[in-house]
């Protein structure tokens, strides 16, 4: 059996209790890793690989890195995520009889970093948790550095997947079941989001109703969601070894109050982030983001991720933001108020877990200074109009005597300066001035020696200095070595150049001065520690002012927004209409360099147009009309005001947008099937006040196939769902669909052609596009003309082509409607039961996911063999059931 030194079995004994993280393993000012963790440690964090002595195992791998510059190396831990045990020294060398005692004190995990970053500062760090099973789930969202905690119930894995892309989280706890279930989530990769299996989610409730008072979770009715609550509150006691006074249940949400925008959506619409740039720019929140403080760009980042449905919460948000809109100069004073203070939601969130530095009480201060003055700018009839502002005015505490307290304790240099080591107020504690009494006449007795030594031995270049390893001493050059008084100078160190000595008097000054310093830093300490504490009965009063600054901020930024780029405020009503007149695209108006935006009208109602079907060019605009719609409709719900003349907006409770085409290689689908995958999800999941934009409907087969498809849904979303909605194709042959679809009128991009050349209006006008100009654009591309020529001479040959056949073929009567397929599907069914029978039996043995297209022709020919056999002409049977169970 290996023998390994007391201190290495220590380490042993401690890493067995975080076998999947790294273990900061605290030696004097060094955090040291050993064995495997040294190896990865070193090539992650780029540091030198080194080696130790562990008794009789010989040397073993070793790295480390500085104590007080540690929290870089945990920060880029993290971000690849890594979880980081802390072991600290739990006594000193001189308590300790033999080895030093150690303890693991916190573990840092991608949910639970308090990180300093200022570039996500605007970013909420969210830890979830996840209970449940496939049927429901409750899911508990907690940002560690402002204590906020969301919880709510998600009825099915796609409404999970949905609340899991727009939280974006940075850690997931379940359990193996559930992470079986997000699995089929491909995003979660890609995002980095690290995914912790616990099976030990339900216990210790009891424990965590304990450590968490403030958190009361018999509000939640839900099993799954309590559970999920549980969850989360124990895996934070878990890793960080204690409670923390400031997390609170901000809100059980209802889902039903809130707009369902499944993930596809969001990435289409680029709310949060551009899909080129993956960042803020290009963004609708990019352009409605004219926050000052990190914790307003937070709380607009929220409102941008959660539209409301519930209309008086809307119309508040609407007036607060209106009052602002229309008090540009008293706006301009409240922006400068609101940017003199600090992100106090993430400060409470130290200051209740105690690694509050003494800087972090003075940004607390100077921001709580700034309330008053708000509170008196805002304290007028104008603004008083909006019960948001009012609520401010009357009911928000402005916390005056924790102020007053932050300035009776903390020094005046601090204030000045917030690295300055002066802590605690002159006058504060008798004990703290009478020290800081003697080290200020022992250091004014240190710089009146080198005066009266110079004159006693007449070396002008003498001098008094001090190091940490020496002390105080006496320098003197050789050159100068016969004049030093040998009776009273003893050397201290010898230099290249000159000597070092002491006296009897500068030691005992030394002795006084080192021992009032040390006991100085410990009772200011001491001081500093008993201030901290007493702000633990503030903490709920002081979260409740810092969520109304955020909101303050968030709206502030929305009324500016709203200024600048010449918004309108939308008319909210429960009804089914939308009226817009002039609408504007709010991300690429503001990225328009010499065009202006062309602007657009919309207009649909529930007795008159519902549907439309858009035609025209690649390039005229389609997809960027049918953008502006949906994103008009979310900023109207979120509380903003919207880029357009006039807006009668309707309360959507869903919106879902097919645009683009992707795919998913991961997950074995093609460009075709995610689309597919798509448009399940919106005819299965959107009602008839829901709003749905499809771009480029079928395109992703054979043209005729891709019709067949198209027109199908856009039958069952008429006569079915009755939702308003906006599609677009290059299927010109669809236009006729209008004709059996009362409640679907056909629209075009307007395109004006000139001598050879074609403009792209991008003006939606009523009528069919003559032509998609793929060639031309293709042109416009930089393809070799040589290629163009011959593609317009294919292109002439294939018209002259369809025209022919279409005289030869023409009939006139319409295609069949809806209900006439229906109805005939029904009346076939009886008489093909067997085929159907022997079709499904042959359907349920393939795997068509996994099948390649040779197996899948192979199987077709098989079947059609076995159908030849019985002398039965397949071509009789008109279609299946359209549900196979």
């Amino acid at each position: 059996m290996t023998k390994r030194t007391p201190m290495m079995e220590q380490y042993t004994q401690l890493k067995t209790q975080v076998p999947n993280a790294f273990l900061f393993f605290r030696l004097g000012d060094f955090y040291e890793m050993f064995f495997d963790d040294a190896v990865v440690a070193a090539r992650e964090l780029d540091i030198t690989l080194t080696g130790r002595d562990a008794g009789s195992q010989g040397r073993i791998p070793m790295c480390g890195v500085p104590y007080h510059a540690a929290e870089g190396y945990i920060t880029k831990l993290i971000q690849r995520g890594y979880h980081v045990a802390i072991c600290e020294q739990t006594n000193t060398p001189e308590e300790a009889k033999g080895l030093v005692q150690r303890a693991i004190v916190r573990i840092v995990t991608p949910g639970t970093h308090f990180s300093s970053d200022a570039q996500t500062a605007s970013t909420a760090r969210l830890l979830v948790a996840l209970c449940g099973d496939a049927s429901s789930f409750g899911l508990a969202a907690l940002d560690v550095t402002t204590g906020e905690l969301w919880a709510m119930t998600c009825s099915s894995v796609e409404r999970l997947g949905d609340e899991l892309y727009a939280l974006a989280a940075a850690e997931i706890v379940c359990n193996e079941a559930t992470r079986q279930i997000l699995t089929s989530f491909t995003w979660l990769t890609a995002r980095n989001i690290c995914i912790t299996t616990r099976a030990d989610v339900h216990v210790a409730k009891e424990r965590v109703c304990h450590v968490f008072p403030q958190v009361d979770p018999s509000l939640l009715h839900e099993k799954e969601t309590y559970d999920a609550v549980m969850a989360v509150l124990y895996y934070v006691y878990d890793t960080q070894k204690k409670g923390m006074e400031h997390i609170r249940l901000v809100e059980r949400a209802d889902i039903a109050q809130q707009v369902e925008i499944d993930a596809s959506t969001r990435h289409n619409l680029e709310l949060i982030e551009s899909v080129r740039q993956h960042g803020r720019h290009g963004s609708l929140l990019g352009v409605l983001d004219a926050t000052v403080t990190a914790m307003g760009g937070r709380r607009l980042r929220r409102w941008v991720d959660k539209p409301l449905t519930h209309l008086p919460l809307l119309l508040r948000r609407h007036d607060a933001v209106d009052v602002m809109y229309q008090q540009p100069l008293e706006r301009a004073m409240l922006i400068e108020q609101l940017k003199a203070g600090y992100d106090i939601q993430r400060l409470i969130g130290r200051i209740a877990t105690q690694t509050a530095a003494p800087r972090d009480f003075v940004m607390l201060a100077r921001t709580l200074v700034t309330v008053p003055a708000i509170k008196q700018l805002l304290d007028t009839p104008k603004f008083l109009a909006s019960r948001i502002v009012a609520s401010f005015v009357h009911d928000v505490d402005p916390c005056v005597d924790v102020y007053e307290r932050c300035v009776q304790a903390l020094h005046a240099d601090l204030w000045m300066n917030l690295r300055s080591d002066m802590v605690i107020q002159t006058g504060y504690d008798a004990k703290l001035d009478a020290l800081r009494q003697v080290t200020q006449e022992g250091k004014q007795w240190i710089a009146t020696l080198e005066q009266e030594e110079r004159e006693a031995t007449g070396i002008r270049s003498l001098k008094v200095g001090y190091t940490k390893v020496f002390g105080y001493y006496i320098e003197v050059t050789h050159t100068h070595n016969h004049a030093i008084p040998q009776d009273r100078y003893e050397c201290k160190q010898t230099l290249s150049g000159a000597q070092r000595y002491v006296t009897a008097a500068l030691k005992e000054k030394e002795a006084r001065i080192l021992e009032a310093t040390e006991q100085l830093e410990s009772v200011e300490q001491a001081l500093f520690h008993t201030f901290s504490n007493t702000f633990a009965p503030d903490i709920v009063r002081l979260q409740a002012l810092a969520d109304a600054l955020a909101t303050l901020d968030a709206l502030q930024s929305l009324a500016t927004v709203a200024t600048t780029q010449r918004y309108v405020r939308p008319h909210m009503h429960d009804g089914y209409d939308v009226q817009i007149k002039e609408g504007r695209h709010p991300v690429i108006e503001t990225m328009c360099t010499t065009d202006e935006f062309v602007a657009n009208d919309t207009t649909l109602s529930a007795d008159g147009t519902r549907m439309l079907l858009i035609t025209g060019p690649n390039m005229a605009g389609k997809s960027t009309y049918m953008r502006q719609v949906a994103l008009l409709h979310l900023m109207a719900q979120m509380g903003s005001f919207v880029p357009a003349r006039k807006a009668i907006l309707p309360i959507v409770d869903k919106v879902f947008t097919r645009i683009g085409a992707s795919d998913d290689l991961v997950g074995g689908q093609s460009t075709f099937m995610v689309e597919m995958r798509d448009i399940q999800q919106m005819i299965t999941r959107a009602t008839s006040r829901s709003l749905v934009i499809i771009d480029e409907l079928g395109r992703g087969t054979a043209s005729n196939e891709g019709q067949a498809i198209a027109q199908a849904v856009m039958e069952h979303i008429h006569h079915t769902i009755r939702c308003k909605t906006l599609i677009s194709t290059h299927y010109r042959e669809l236009a006729h669909v209008v004709h059996t679809l009362p409640h679907m009128d056909n629209a075009t991009m307007a395109v004006h052609e000139q001598e050879g050349r074609v403009l792209f209006l991008k003006k939606l006008v009523a009528g069919i596009a003559e032509s998609s100009y793929g060639i031309y654009c293709a042109e416009r591309a930089g393809l070799p003309s040589a290629l163009i020529t011959r593609a317009y001479t294919l292109l002439q040959g294939e018209v002259a082509h369809e025209r022919a056949y279409a005289q030869k073929e023409a009939v006139s009567t319409p295609p069949p409607s809806y209900e006439q397929l229906y109805l005939q599907t029904q009346a076939n069914t009886s008489s093909q039961q067997w085929i159907v029978q022997e079709f499904l039996h042959q359907l349920q043995q393939w795997d068509v996911l996994r099948m390649t297209p040779l197996a899948a022709l192979q199987h077709l020919h098989d079947l059609k063999q076995r159908l030849q056999e019985r002398s039965l002409d397949a071509s009789s049977v008109t279609s299946f059931p359209t549900e196979v169970h």
